[in-house]
């Protein structure tokens, strides 16, 4: 195992991504544009898939793609090198733009690769390229019973800690400098994540949002609960789940100490809980009832400025808050901003841990 030391620290550990799509490019710009904030990563992925991406942002000289053999490799390398972990089994680098179940069973075992070396103690952290859902069920196999990052993180979670999946809760928290937004369910469909609004799952959504942001604010966080319905249900008028469910799941966390308020409107509580620069929000953080409703107030503030981060595991992971673009991939015209925030994003919170 790879000791941390005052001298040579635990690296963070990047994640290819889908090979068709813009994670590459976006990893290679990062290096070039901003190499302090990437010194210490090594990515996990295909070498010649990141040399392709390397050459495409016009950097091939100055920012040669070294293949490590361990993680002890990268400490001898110099500063304008991107390291890469060859531990996918890509043969060739796949088209551009185009859904390929070889990308996605390759994204699959570079993030399950570094997920362990994390959880064994041999990396601080990782940053996750994005990936697409449509690859990974086109990959088949173990690959395609997990919808995206965050399940088949806390699947090797639960196996490390030897516990089943429900036992590693997990919650998606998308952020960036004004918003910040977890989400009661994930990747489901409308109909799934209305039958999620329970009492269980926004109380435990309330506890993980809690003790994660305890620790990186060094205080209790002010959080805010969205309700489900239009005017958070107008009394009953417009729905139930606010009365039935969502208000004594407040309450109860109120009583374990937790500083909780809601459910409010859900059309203005994000308007609320936004940092300005004339104005600190209400809130530290919004508990939205499903993915849209959390995801689109954050990301129409800005793609390039968000952060993806997984609350409840046993590591550090964060990743950009967009998808693999898969319609400009290949044209070096991605922005790299929102995947060297998420890098930024992961340092800040291991250092909190």
């Amino acid at each position: 195992m790879e000791k941390a030391s005052p001298t040579h620290p635990l690296p963070f550990l990047i994640t290819m991504g889908d090979a068709a799509g813009i994670g590459p490019e976006i990893i290679a710009k990062a290096f070039r544009d901003a190499p302090l904030d990437m010194r210490g990563c090594v990515v996990v992925g295909d070498v010649a898939t990141l040399r392709r991406a390397a050459a495409l942002v016009a950097a091939p000289l100055a920012m040669p793609v070294l293949q490590l053999e361990s993680l002890a490799g990268a400490i001898a390398l110099p500063p304008n090198a991107i390291p890469v972990l060859q531990k996918c089994d890509l043969v060739a680098p796949v088209s551009y733009g185009q859904i390929s179940g070889l990308a996605g069973l390759a994204a699959a075992q570079c993030i399950v690769w570094a997920a362990r070396a994390v959880l064994a103690g041999e990396a601080a952290g990782m940053v996750t390229a994005p990936i697409h859902k449509e690859a990974l069920s086109a990959a088949g196999g173990w690959a395609a019973h997990f919808p995206g990052h965050t399940e088949m993180l806390q699947a090797e979670a639960a196996a490390f800690l030897g516990k089943s999946v429900s036992e590693v809760p997990v919650r998606m928290m998308l952020a960036n400098d004004e918003l910040k937004t977890v989400l009661v369910s994930i990747h489901v469909s409308l109909r799934q994540a209305i039958e999620a609004v329970t009492f269980d799952n926004i109380l435990q959504t309330l506890r993980i949002t809690h003790h994660a942001l305890s620790a990186t604010l060094g205080r209790a966080p002010h959080m805010a609960v969205a309700g489900l319905n239009p005017h958070a249900g107008e009394g009953g008028l417009f729905g139930s789940e606010e009365q039935a469910i969502i208000t004594p799941s407040v309450v109860a966390a109120q009583a374990e100490g937790l500083h909780v308020s809601g459910p409010f409107a859900p059309d203005t509580v994000f308007m609320r809980a936004r940092n300005t620069s004339t104005k600190r929000g209400e809130f530290d953080v919004v508990v939205a009832m499903y993915h849209d409703q959390g995801l689109i107030p954050v990301k129409y503030l800005g793609v390039e400025r968000g952060v993806n981060v997984t609350l409840g595991l046993p590591l550090t992971r964060t990743s950009p808050d967009h998808g693999t673009a898969f319609d400009i991939a290949g044209t070096g015209r991605a922005d790299a901003a929102s995947f060297v925030t998420a890098v930024r994003m992961a340092r800040l919170l291991t250092t909190a841990k």
